[in-house]
């Protein structure tokens, strides 16, 4: 079973082994508080950690853009992918999405990214096909999905 809770502070040394390495715990312990005020740059932003048996197996976030439109950001560590906790975190995240009120979720891809791609297709969203340059100047495909 797969669940989403909201970081905490002692989850510091999970996303050290995983995610920052080169990072001091006491930033990492920074970052989680600063997570929990729930905004980024005057938006709404919600970090959780996906949990699964117990364990921290990856992360989601909700990013506004607008009032009707938001994003999520899901990342399952390496040690846990292709063993569907994306799609479970992904599922309980729109659900949380629609729940605040949001009408549809944004999505970039990178166009090379299969796995997400099928993902994101298994889930309803719909795109268009054409790549896209981001501002970080990677390729991606833009999906959107309702939410009803």
């Amino acid at each position: 079973m797969v669940t989403l809770r909201n970081f905490r502070y002692d989850d510091a040394s999970v996303l050290q082994r995983f995610l920052y390495a080169n990072m001091p715990i006491e930033e990492i312990q920074s970052m989680i508080l600063d997570w929990s005020k729930y905004e980024y740059h005057g938006k709404y932003f919600e970090i959780f950690a996906i949990i699964h048996d117990g364990s921290i197996v990856g992360t989601v976030s909700l990013s506004e853009h607008s009032d009707n439109v938001v994003s999520i950001g899901e990342e399952v560590f390496s040690a846990y992918q292709r063993q569907g906790f994306g799609k479970k975190a992904m599922n309980i995240a729109l659900e949380i999405a629609k729940d605040k009120g949001y009408k549809i979720v944004l999505q970039q891809v990178r166009s090379n990214n299969i796995p997400s791609i099928a993902m994101h297709q298994s889930l309803g969203f719909e795109t268009d096909r054409y790549e896209y340059i981001n501002k970080r100047g990677n390729e991606v495909l833009l999906f959107l999905k309702a939410l009803s």
